[in-house]
């Protein structure tokens, strides 16, 4: 168990800290026709890309995928004029699911994929995410690389050579067939009642398909995207509207995507929220049990709670922390040779099944689970009770308030108070002048007590 800890800003984080102008933490992502993300932007990138993955003497293709925003068409049409003036073939997918496009870049054996989503934002944001060959998302060096390009002027392919570009109708269901296949073949879904929320976004014919082809009575929700409702009242970040249907239909489970799909949250029998740190414990501990899982635990970030670390304690597993954001954990999870990932917030990297995180394939480990267990989800998937936990941000106008004396007695001291009971983060956003603080043990007033000490200390220094 931690006790205390100051969570500083990782390496990556520090790089685009220092005045990257397009890459972010994760792909470039901002405002529809507002600084970065515009259509020259978009088609720039796609320039640079094609120039920078142009390897070997084979004919080069792109693969390109997108969620619902009305930006997309935009977008997707910008992006395939970049990479065919540098002669890259493109295929385009419509709309689908972030893994969705991550796992056709690799069985299309594309030298790059671009998935177009701002993932769990508002419609008015938009945002390119590049996969490599391998179906991974793109290394620091090779988006440093890429970004580098983007302030060159790049040659164009001769008139004979530019890049040709087609649409395919059968990439659902390549998706809905891979999907499928993460299942045990001796499971099916008859007799589950399960209500589908697509939040209005990339998996919204995708999902609910791959669910009733299983043997399930689906009730699908978010699933009539008009460009502008991505979010918008549904999906993992915004669960009222399935906990609703759950119980109006009285339905088995409830399984809320986020925008692109990499994120999962679930909704049991009762309207009861099963949160990413469940869902890890679910699938880490059968995995265990059954001996296919490797690594000898789970990836998780330091936002998991204290819960799920003793958890997987008392199952002889271990919970290995990252920096907040799927790509560390991934990082990570590749690193140690682990197979099971993810973050509280329902992004869930399962790397037998896929290469990025994929809120279906996660579900779908759950619902095998669930029929396995002949138990109603708020008996199987409740596996622990979480550690009470408060997070709390502090917005400052400017400086280092991390930095000085009084903020740093503050945290000592709060380290000190929760010594061998509990655990502390502070970390600085990587997007905001804002510092996060977050504490977690036993005792609920304490965690408050020991929170707000620190909140105001930094008020005072940032003042």
């Amino acid at each position: 168990m931690h006790n205390g800890a100051l969570v500083a800003p990782c390496t990556r984080d520090k790089i685009f800290a220092m005045g990257r102008k397009f890459f972010g933490t994760d792909g470039i992502r901002g405002r529809t026709n507002a600084g970065v993300m515009t259509a020259a932007t978009a088609m720039k990138v796609g320039q640079a890309a094609g120039t920078y993955f142009q390897r070997g003497d084979h004919r080069h293709r792109v693969v390109i995928g997108k969620d619902t925003r009305l930006s997309g068409y935009m977008l997707e049409n910008a992006m395939t004029a970049g990479f065919t003036s540098v002669g890259m073939d493109v295929v385009l997918l419509g709309p689908l699911p972030t893994p969705a496009v991550a796992m056709l870049t690799r069985e299309m054996r594309a030298d790059v994929g671009v998935m177009i989503s701002a993932s769990h934002n508002p419609f008015e944001d938009n945002g390119i995410k590049l996969f490599g060959p391998d179906g991974f998302k793109l290394s620091d060096e090779d988006e440093l690389a890429i970004e580098a390009l983007l302030e060159e002027e790049l040659g164009l392919a001769p008139a004979g050579e530019v890049g040709r570009a087609r649409r395919i109708e059968d990439a659902r269901g390549r998706y809905i067939h891979a999907v499928k296949a993460s299942l045990p073949h001796n499971l099916r879904l008859d007799g589950l009642r399960i209500v589908v929320d697509c939040a209005n976004g990339a998996a919204y014919t995708v999902a609910p398909s791959a669910l009733w082809e299983l043997g399930a009575e689906v009730i699908a929700i978010g699933v009539e995207p008009n460009g502008k409702n991505i979010n918008l009242g549904v999906g993992s970040t915004h669960l009222d509207a399935i906990k609703a249907k759950v119980r109006e239909v009285r339905a088995d489970i409830g399984i809320a995507l986020d925008g692109d799909a990499d994120r999962l949250i679930v909704v049991d029998e009762k309207g009861q929220t099963v949160d990413g740190d469940q869902i890890m414990a679910l699938i880490g501990s059968q995995m265990a049990a059954r001996g296919s899982l490797t690594g000898g635990g789970v990836v998780a970030t330091v936002m998991s709670n204290l819960g799920l670390e003793r958890f997987l304690k008392s199952k002889g597993l271990d919970l290995v922390r990252t920096a907040v954001g799927d790509r560390h954990v991934l990082e990570k999870m590749r690193e140690g040779g682990y197979n099971v990932g993810g973050e509280q917030s329902g992004h869930m990297i399962l790397t037998d099944h896929a290469t990025t995180g994929d809120g279906t394939i996660a579900a779908l480990q759950v619902l095998a689970a669930l029929v396995s267990s002949g138990k109603p989800a708020s008996q199987t998937l409740h596996l622990f009770d979480p550690v009470p936990q408060l997070l709390k941000n502090v917005r400052f106008a400017g400086g280092k308030p991390l930095e000085a004396d009084s903020v740093k007695d503050a945290i000592a001291q709060a380290e000190a108070r929760l010594a061998g009971r509990g655990r502390l983060v502070i970390r600085p956003s990587g997007t905001e002048p804002v510092i996060r603080v977050m504490a977690e043990a036993d005792d609920a007033e304490e965690v408050a007590e020991v929170v707000d000490a620190i909140c105001d200390a930094v008020r005072k220094a940032a003042a």
